[in-house]
């Protein structure tokens, strides 16, 4: 192909994209937060500890009536009013820890900063059931957020729902992935609660006035 005939699809190309984002953006104008939850895909993985990220942002997403749909960026995603903010719910759905590879160009996409993107994710050094926020900071060990961090920068704001370590000598790897039982699950309940209410927070307090709220004991 000549240079003029690559220049000529490049603008075609980018002229599609542009189309595109101002159809989503056309009902809600400007998406002020991304809002992500981490998991794996599939099945096998939908009740383990690691999916909890997945967990909060179904209840967020059906608190507000909206259903997730796969789209671009490797990921299922929707829009949201929430506290009168436009945001996008998304989970990225290339697994866990190449999270940042979905979520660096949705946001690219949607010209949404760093600094309003909000993860919720699972935490081996948090007690179960404990909430954490912040922003910042290293990954702890966690490669979803490396992933995201190494994408995007390290400012984005993380809501971590404690797991706890695994017993005796358990691999954090099977402990992680393995499926919870229904009682299991429910004793997440009230973090996954609150996770979702510190998301609606965020939306309208500032970081600290929402950290002072959860990031005590329930």
């Amino acid at each position: 192909m000549s240079p003029i005939g690559r220049l000529f699809r490049n603008f075609r190309g980018s002229k599609s994209v542009e189309r595109d984002r101002a159809a989503e953006t056309a009902d809600g104008g400007e998406v002020q937060w991304v809002i992500a939850g981490l998991g794996n895909p599939g099945d096998q993985y939908r009740r383990s500890r690691h999916n909890l990220g997945f967990v909060t942002l179904d209840r967020i997403a059906g608190k507000h009536g909206v259903k997730l749909s796969r789209g671009r960026f490797k990921s299922h995603y929707a829009r949201a009013t929430i506290a009168e903010r436009a945001a996008i719910l998304v989970k990225p759905e290339n697994f866990y820890n190449l999270s940042g590879d979905s979520l660096a160009p949705l946001l690219g996409y949607f010209k949404t900063p760093v600094e309003r993107l909000i993860v919720i994710h699972d935490d081996l050094d948090l007690e179960a059931g404990r909430l954490r926020l912040k922003r910042g900071g290293g990954d702890a060990g966690n490669r979803g957020v490396r992933s995201i961090a190494e994408k995007l920068g390290t400012e984005f704001i993380r809501i971590r729902i404690g797991i706890g370590r695994p017993p005796g000598e358990s691999e954090s790897k099977d402990f992680v992935l393995k499926p919870l039982s229904s009682d299991e699950l429910r004793a997440f309940d009230s973090a996954i609660a609150r996770a979702a209410e510190a998301v609606e927070m965020l939306m309208v307090e500032d970081l600290d006035r929402t950290m002072s709220r959860f990031n005590q004991r329930a």
